[in-house]
């Protein structure tokens, strides 16, 4: 959808349209997702933080002037939701955020988008599994700021403006977290699989 686009349903949902409301969920439900996803790290949790980020966006979407894209806008209600929940994790638990693992979300990295496609010769399956795997385990063992820089740079494809401006940080702290989480992504994947990155060979 185009900037322009956007603003005219934008427009037309602040003025009552319901359908125009309902198109904005569906072009942007995903981005959404992903970024609750990147935060709480658990996918029950962030699809019910979708849910609740919409509610909000509904309540609040004659507060939107246009000042800045309505997805900027809507970037940083999901994150600021996102933090929400994690404070209210911390304090009905003991236990820090990373205990709440989700025993089916193994292949969490790789519904991002971010694995290969399948075609590959059938008898390198199980290495390719295990590498969904090491990846997946290098993603959860980055903090919630570093796997969410993560998923708006590499899965949404967001400039570092974007970032800085959903995020509402400088262009330096995104630049910063970003090379933070790739190099502690890959010293994780050394450290545990390090056949794997003997595979891709060394990356400056």
């Amino acid at each position: 959808m185009s900037s322009e686009h956007e603003s005219e349903w934008v427009a037309r949902a602040q003025q009552g349209d319901k359908e125009a409301f309902r198109e904005l969920v569906r072009q942007h439900q995903r981005q959404v997702f992903h970024i609750c996803l990147g935060v709480v790290k658990s996918r029950a949790d962030a699809e019910d933080l979708v849910q609740e980020v919409f509610i909000r966006v509904h309540r609040n979407l004659s507060k939107f002037e246009g000042n800045a894209k309505f997805s900027t806008w809507l970037y940083r209600i999901a994150h600021n939701a996102s933090i929400d929940l994690l404070r209210k994790r911390k304090r009905k638990q003991a236990s820090d955020f990373d205990d709440y693992v989700d025993e089916n979300r193994e292949n969490a990295f790789d519904e991002l988008h971010l694995s290969a496609p399948l075609g590959f010769d059938p008898r390198q399956e199980s290495a390719r599994k295990e590498y969904r795997v090491g990846i997946n385990k290098a993603f959860e063992s980055l903090s919630p700021a570093h796997r969410e820089i993560l998923i708006l740079r590499e899965v949404e494809n967001l400039s570092y403006q974007e970032i800085a401006d959903s995020l509402d940080i400088k262009i330096g702290t995104v630049m910063s977290r970003l090379h933070h989480a790739r190099v502690n992504a890959q010293t994780y994947l050394k450290e545990n699989f390090p056949e794997f990155v003997q595979g891709l060979g060394d990356s400056k």
